[in-house]
């Protein structure tokens, strides 16, 4: 329905007359005008000739500011990335689901376990029976 009403309105609507600018009709008066445009823009680079140098050290200013941002992009984060251990993966050590890094990227170094992704927090008072106390709670345990 809508599609018929835009058609219709579209029909009812006078054909546009190509006028101004891109028209492609050339009259004295716009001749006139653009001349005196490009005769008001000599004077006035005549009147200010250090907007040379100012354009000049703009364009330098630019050309360098997008050649340093071509080599260097902007990141959306500000994490160093961080070097995963080999075979380190949960699924193939059968150990407590955490990745293991070495500290430094140096792999010398003996692995560690990586921290958490997800944010944790620690609950002291929490009434759960003791086998599911302790597995979850993390309070007073080492490295919490």
């Amino acid at each position: 329905m809508a599609s018929i009403i835009g058609r219709a309105a579209f029909r009812a609507t006078r054909p546009l007359r190509a006028s101004g600018i891109n028209s492609g009709a050339e009259n004295a008066a716009s001749a006139a005008s653009r001349e005196a445009d490009k005769n008001a823009l000599k004077q006035g680079a005549r009147k200010d000739p250090e907007l040379y140098i100012l354009l000049t050290i703009m364009s330098g200013a630019f050309g360098l500011a997008g050649w340093h941002f071509s080599r260097n992009p902007t990141s959306s984060s500000s994490e160093n990335p961080v070097s995963i251990a080999a075979d380190s993966e949960p699924w193939k050590t059968g150990g407590e689901a955490k990745y293991q890094y070495h500290p430094g990227g140096d792999t010398s170094k003996p692995r560690k376990d990586a921290p958490s992704a997800l944010n944790e927090v620690i609950v002291p008072n929490v009434n759960l029976p003791r086998e599911l106390h302790e597995k979850y709670n993390k309070w007073g345990k080492d490295g919490y």
